[in-house]
C-alpha cells in the first residue's frame, strides 16, 4: 500500500528528548562512522552506498507504515540513516575526490533548502509536531543530511585543518555546548538549539569513532573500523533493548 502523505497519527513519531535521546544519539554516530569507514574502504565504494542505500529505504518505510512510535522502529532507522549518510558523504569524497570543504558547503546548502521546505509547507521545525506522514519525511530528510553534513565537517577538521580525530572530537564537545548554554541561560530558540546540537552529535561522534579505529600513524588507537562498529552497535542494542522492555511494561 502506498503511503499517504496526509496520514495523522495520534501524537510524535520521535522519542522525548531527554539523555538517554542524545546518548543513543552519539552512539549511532560513531557507530555510523565505523560502518561507513569498514564498507567504503574494503569494497566499491559505489556499490557500498547502493547496498547501504536499499537497506536504508527499506528500514525507513518501515518505520514510515509504523503507526506510531515504536523505540525499535525508529532507532533501526537512526542507525542506517546515520551509515548512509555517512556513506553519502565518504563516497563524494573517495570516490569523486571533493575535498570536504567543498562537500561540507554543499551538504549546508543542501540542508538549508530541506529546512526552508520544511517549514514552508508546516510552518514548523519542531520534531515534537511530527504527526503526519508528510511531516516524518522532511525529519528523515533533515536527519539523512544532518549525518553527511556531519560526516563532511568532522573529516574536514581532522584532515583538512590538520587537527587530528581526538583533537576534533573535543573541539566538538566544547561546540555542543553552546546551543545548550544558549537555551538554558539566554533563553535562545529551543528549536535551532535542539537542530544545532543534533547537527554536532554528528562530527562528535564519529571524531572519536575515527580516532579509535584509525592506524597509529593517523593519531589512533588502531583498534580498526570493523572492531569499532561492533563496540557500538553493541552498545546500541543494549541501551535500546532497555528502551524496549521500558516500553512493553507501559
Amino acid at each position: 500500500m502506498p503511503l499517504s502523505l496526509q496520514r495523522k497519527f495520534r501524537s510524535s513519531k520521535v522519542p522525548d528528548v531527554d539523555a538517554t535521546f542524545w546518548f543513543l544519539k552519539i552512539l549511532t554516530t560513531a557507530m555510523g562512522e565505523a560502518t561507513s569507514d569498514f564498507f567504503v574502504h574494503r569494497f566499491s565504494p559505489e556499490v557500498a552506498v547502493v547496498g547501504g542505500g536499499v537497506v536504508f529505504a527499506i528500514v525507513v518505510y518501515w518505520q514510515l507504515r509504523s503507526p506510531r512510535f515504536f523505540v525499535v522502529n525508529y532507532w533501526s532507522a537512526v542507525v542506517l540513516v546515520s551509515v548512509f549518510g555517512t556513506m553519502c558523504a565518504d563516497v563524494v569524497h573517495v570516490g569523486f575526490g571533493v575535498p570536504y570543504i567543498v562537500s561540507a558547503f554543499g551538504f549546508a546548502v543542501a540542508l538549508t533548502v530541506v529546512f526552508v521546505a520544511w517549514h514552508r509547507f508546516e510552518k514548523t521545525l519542531s520534531i515534537h509536531s511530527i504527526t503526519s506522514t508528510r511531516r516524518e519525511l522532511f525529519y528523515w530528510a533533515t536527519v539523512t543530511t544532518t549525518f553527511a553534513l556531519g560526516t563532511a565537517t568532522g573529516d574536514m577538521t581532522a584532515t583538512t585543518l590538520h587537527l587530528g580525530y581526538f583533537s576534533s572530537g573535543l573541539l566538538f564537545i566544547l561546540l555542543i555546548l553552546l546551543p545548550a548554554v544558549a537555551f538554558r541561560f539566554f533563553k535562545a530558540n529551543a528549536i535551532g538549539s535542539f537542530w544545532t546540537a543534533y547537527i554536532l552529535t554528528r562530527p562528535l561522534g564519529a571524531s572519536f569513532a575515527d580516532w579509535m579505529g584509525v592506524s597509529h600513524a593517523r593519531g589512533g588507537l588502531n583498534w580498526g573500523p570493523g572492531n569499532v562498529s561492533m563496540l557500538f552497535s553493541a552498545a546500541i542494542v543494549l541501551g535500546v533493548g532497555v528502551l524496549y522492555f521500558r516500553e512493553r511494561r507501559n
